[in-house]
Parts: structure tokens; C-alpha cells; sequence
């Protein structure tokens, strides 16, 4: 941990790249699909005035605070990009890093570019589907991904009259659950992925809780075994301060990578979990 302060990570690539790093992923089934949907309305309905989902008073301020310093003593402060000037590219950009590595991600986004052009999004939409999948096969879940990003910008398209989502950045401000809203209204956006646009495109202190968040936020005693991930999120979302918010998602999920004493069933040493064995003793 010797000069880990000084080492340095991008908050967008930690941001995109917070996926599960599956190439494969079951077809979900219309129960499944219901069931997105309804947490996806329960989260825009609840998260902005949530008092929290769950009776735990956790995080307090300075136990946020206490792991941001700990994870950046281990890990070294992440740093601030510069906002995505482009809402829609950044949504799509955030797409195609579902459940994938950063890299991959990247190479997609550079594929669909090459294919049709940076932001020509009226060429992306009236392509062939296989044109698409093609251009971002490497990304994982082409098929998926390529289906999705069609079916977003035909509603784009629809809703606004042309394929922008720069309302969202500019005009009257709108709210943090406003964009919410708007976001996981298209098909295939969810809560984490709004998160994340907030956070990239229009500077706002959102949290994005990806696999590694959840899993850690556990590890830490912040929300129940029992929570979801979308609950987790909107707890989080209450709970966390600000300031701490985008930073702290870069460290837990770079954490979650690399530290195999947390990762699931694992029983190694692990700093988060020391850290709650000494508070919750303290608290005894």
C-alpha cells in the first residue's frame, strides 16, 4: 500500500467497465422481464424522497467515510473526468459496457463508430440488426446490446422528435428523478445504468451499485443479505454523502475485483471485513 494515494483511476472507465465481466447471460424469461420492470418503477417512485428501504441506519456519514479512506489508502484516489458532452452517446456507451470488461467495452464503442460514424445515430437506427451486432461483437452480448440500442433510439426518436437527449443536460434543469425517470422509461435501461449517465454526462453525485457494490455493500453491513440490488441503490442513494458518491462506487467495484476475500463464499482476509469486525465490536 506504499504511494497508493498516488495512483489513479479514470471514474468513467470505472463507471462503464462495472459489469460482471460475463460474455454469456441466460435469455430472460417474461416473469423476469416483469419483474425488471416493476423494480425499474419502484426505484423511480421511491429512490428521490426514500427515507430507506431498510430500518439499518447505515452508512453513517463518517462510516462512509472511514471505507472511502481505507479503499483509497489500498487502492489510491480515483479522479474526476471531464463530463460526456453527448447524452445519448454516453448512454449508449454505458450499454455497451453492460457485462463486460472496460476494454471490451471500449472496443465496441470504437466499433460502432467505425461502422457508421461517431453519433450517427439516424444510420444506426435504420441499419440492419445484424449490421450492428456485427460492428460490436466484441463487446459481448452483441445480439442483445444491438436489439437495445435500436429499440432506444427508435424511442428517442420518437419522444423528442430527433435522436438527442441533450434536454436531459440543457434548458430549465431538470431533476435528478426527473432524468431517472426518463432514462429507465427506454427498454433496457435500468437504475445502475441511469446512475451512471447522471454521473458521466451531467456532473450530478448519483450511485451506481453494480455487482461488486451489492455484494460489498453487504460484506460492510450497509443494507440486509436479503437486498436487492435495486434497493440497494436507492438506500445508498439516500444514505451516502454526495461529495463521496463517485468516488467511493470506483473504489468498491475496483475492490470487489481484486480483493478475493470478499468476493462470494470467500473466506481470505479481506480489509472491509476487518474494518466492520472492529466497528460492530466497538459497538458491542
Amino acid at each position: 500500500m506504499v504511494e497508493s494515494r498516488k495512483r489513479s483511476r479514470s471514474l468513467s472507465t470505472s463507471l462503464r467497465s462495472s459489469g460482471t465481466h460475463s460474455v454469456a447471460s441466460p435469455v430472460p424469461t417474461k416473469a423476469a422481464s416483469k419483474g425488471n420492470k416493476r423494480r425499474k418503477v419502484e426505484y423511480t417512485h421511491s429512490a428521490p424522497s426514500n427515507s430507506g428501504f431498510f430500518t439499518t441506519s447505515r452508512p453513517t456519514t463518517t462510516e462512509a467515510r472511514e471505507v472511502y479512506a481505507l479503499l483509497c489508502d489500498a487502492h489510491g484516489t480515483p479522479t474526476a473526468a471531464a463530463p460526456e458532452a453527448n447524452v445519448l452517446e454516453g448512454l449508449i456507451a454505458t450499454i455497451l459496457s453492460q457485462s463486460t470488461s472496460g476494454v471490451n467495452s471500449s472496443r465496441a464503442k470504437s466499433g460502432l463508430d467505425a461502422a457508421f460514424g461517431r453519433n450517427n445515430f439516424s444510420a444506426i437506427a435504420e441499419a440492419p440488426l445484424e449490421r450492428i451486432i456485427d460492428a460490436i461483437r466484441c463487446g459481448g452480448l452483441a445480439k442483445k446490446k444491438a436489439a437495445t440500442i435500436q429499440k432506444l433510439l427508435s424511442a428517442v426518436n420518437k419522444r423528442h422528435g430527433s435522436y438527442s437527449l441533450q434536454s436531459l443536460a440543457e434548458g430549465p434543469r431538470k431533476t435528478d428523478a426527473e432524468v431517472t425517470t426518463e432514462l429507465v422509461s427506454y427498454a433496457g435501461v435500468g437504475p445502475k445504468t441511469a446512475a451512471c449517465v447522471l454521473s458521466l454526462c451531467l456532473s450530478r453525485e448519483a450511485f451506481a451499485v453494480d455487482t461488486h457494490v451489492w455484494r460489498l455493500s453487504k460484506v460492510l453491513g450497509w443494507v440486509p443479505d436479503t437486498a436487492d440490488r435495486v434497493r440497494t441503490q436507492a438506500h445508498l442513494e439516500e444514505r451516502l454523502p454526495a461529495e463521496l458518491k463517485l468516488g467511493l462506487h470506483a473504489l468498491m467495484m475496483r475492490h470487489g475485483r481484486t480483493c478475493t476475500g470478499c468476493k462470494k463464499d470467500g473466506d481470505g482476509a479481506c480489509i472491509l471485513k476487518t474494518y466492520r469486525g472492529v466497528r460492530d465490536a466497538a459497538l458491542e
